[in-house]
């Protein structure tokens, strides 16, 4: 295979990686509404309903606060971009994604954080007090939160002794010992832990809630409209796949494919399908039978994220 041809391949993986987080995201979260109002009594909505109320959004009147700047519509775009740009270069459906050599685990957390600041940004650039309310929960849950991702990377990095992001997932494909170590799951543990807390589900915080004094993510949100409002909403369900994408094939690596080739590409994109969508089940069904965590209580639960990942960390270094 010459040069153009590899190019063509690699541009059109990442076009399909990014066009299944793109429409995968909102289906995702159809599915999980769906399950939790069967497990409630009720029909709910269909699966394809944040398709619906995307496109919606997207023919309504763009409306932006007066005293707003150039921030506050960047915020949405951003958010959607930089989930976009990860989903391009991460072990989603293949190990070999294009510009594989460069997605270091550490750098991809920070092009993801990245669109929750200019979010947080955009909520403070109103100057209205929901929206500077919810900036400051968000960024306090962050800076709860964050701690414990870098260390359950530092974590799954030590063992692999890399912290790039397709090589973890290759080393899980060809020594399955290693996903079974404490120091991963361990470390796993604590990415779900940081998971729930940066896309706003319970316990941390309540998606489906429309109460002002306790909600975290819907008060920055507050003040966008239209399109801004479909981005974010997009941008949101898009980050929430691709992290749970990472999370299960970190610990359940089969299916992605290791080799070139259209079928095997094929196969890994199926099964990753199929992986989120059973935790995105498994969350729904945890949703339902728990409640949200007062606001003083999340350092808790992100404290003991952060327990887990020093715990991993510090196996992987003694196992060493």
């Amino acid at each position: 295979m010459n040069s153009v041809e590899s190019v063509c391949v690699a541009g059109l993986v990442a076009i399909v990686q990014i066009g299944a987080v793109l429409v995968g995201g909102p289906l995702l979260l159809g599915v999980m509404r769906k399950v939790r109002s069967r497990l409630e009594g009720r029909r709910g909505a269909p699966i394809h309903q944040p398709l619906l109320d995307l496109r919606k959004l997207i023919t309504k009147q763009r409306l932006r606060p007066f005293e707003a700047s150039w921030v506050f519509g960047f915020g949405p775009v951003i958010l959607v971009a930089t989930v976009a740009a990860v989903a391009a270069i991460s072990p989603l459906a293949t190990t070999r994604p294009p510009l594989g050599q460069s997605s270091d685990f550490f750098a991809i957390i920070f092009v993801l954080l990245l669109g929750s600041v200019f979010l947080a940004l955009g909520a403070l650039d109103t100057g209205t007090p929901f929206g500077g309310m919810g900036s400051s929960r968000a960024m306090t849950v962050g800076a709860l939160a964050e701690p414990a991702l870098l260390v359950a990377i530092l974590a799954m990095s030590i063992p692999a002794h890399t912290s790039n992001l397709p090589a973890l997932v290759r080393i899980g494909l060809a020594h399955p010992v290693v996903i079974a170590s404490p120091a991963r799951l361990l470390a796993l543990g604590s990415f779900l832990v940081v998971i729930l807390a940066e896309s706003g589900r319970l316990p941390v915080d309540n998606p489906s809630t429309h109460l002002e004094l306790t909600m975290i993510h819907e008060a920055m949100v507050l003040e966008y409209a239209g399109p801004d409002l479909g981005l974010t909403m997009l941008g949101e369900s898009m980050r929430l796949v691709l992290l749970l994408g990472l999370l299960v094939n970190l610990l359940v690596p089969w299916g992605v494919a290791d080799r070139p080739g259209a079928l095997a590409f094929v196969i890994g994109l199926v099964a990753l399908v199929g992986k989120v969508l059973l935790a995105g089940v498994a969350i729904a069904v945890f949703e339902v039978f728990s409640a949200k965590l007062r606001l003083f209580r999340l350092p808790e639960l992100l404290a003991g994220g952060f327990i887990l990942a020093v715990l991993g960390a510090v196996t992987a270094v003694v196992s060493r």
